[in-house]
């Protein structure tokens, strides 16, 4: 099974990041993620058999606990870009508060899954909401604009669990389920 662990937004969030996303709507070769969808990925885990699934899940459940982060608020607002505004793959909702208690479990969580034996990350983790994904640079330069001109702030969510998610790909996208909550 095909794993990641995220803090969901809430509903109340999904017309806000569509009104957002609609604003680069003319971007050439920006393929949209639904905002039903939307998430705060702590760590991509990829395929775990289904042997290691109880220590993946214990691993996480060690993460959130020795973190002894409580519920907290989060307000997501500010776009970016991952690698660079020169070559863009992926257009990014950020947060302007909530980041340390999100970087906080993150680091847990990874920490938790190195140690159960899942590779590292290798990157600096930068806590975010993905967009879209960017297939071809045909509309790069409005994206560049607009990320460069526009400072949205979306909304504020109360972030209360961490959960271990399945995700299955398909034709119309990845289809998402929670296997595991985690309370805060």
């Amino acid at each position: 099974m095909r794993l990641f662990v995220s803090v969901d937004l809430p509903d109340a969030l999904v017309e806000p990041i569509r009104a957002l996303q609609a604003e680069f709507a003319d971007a050439d070769g920006l393929d949209f993620v639904d905002p039903a969808t939307a998430h705060v990925t702590l760590k991509f885990l990829g395929d775990v058999e289904e042997s290691a699934y109880a220590e993946t899940v214990a691993a996480v459940e060690r993460a959130v606990a020795s973190t002894r982060v409580g519920p907290f608020d989060a307000t997501f607002g500010g776009l970016g870009v991952f690698p660079s505004l020169d070559y863009i793959s992926v257009l990014w909702l950020g947060l302007t508060a909530g980041a340390v208690e999100l970087a906080a479990l993150h680091d847990a969580v990874e920490r938790e899954c190195v140690a159960a034996g899942f590779d590292p990350d290798g990157t600096e983790f930068t806590p975010h909401v993905t967009l879209a994904r960017m297939r071809h640079g045909g509309g790069k330069e409005l994206v560049r604009r607009l990320v460069r001109e526009r400072d949205p702030e979306i909304g504020t969510a109360r972030v209360e669990e961490v959960r271990v998610t399945e995700s299955t790909l398909t034709h119309e996208g990845p289809e998402y389920e929670t296997r595991e909550r985690f309370a805060l």
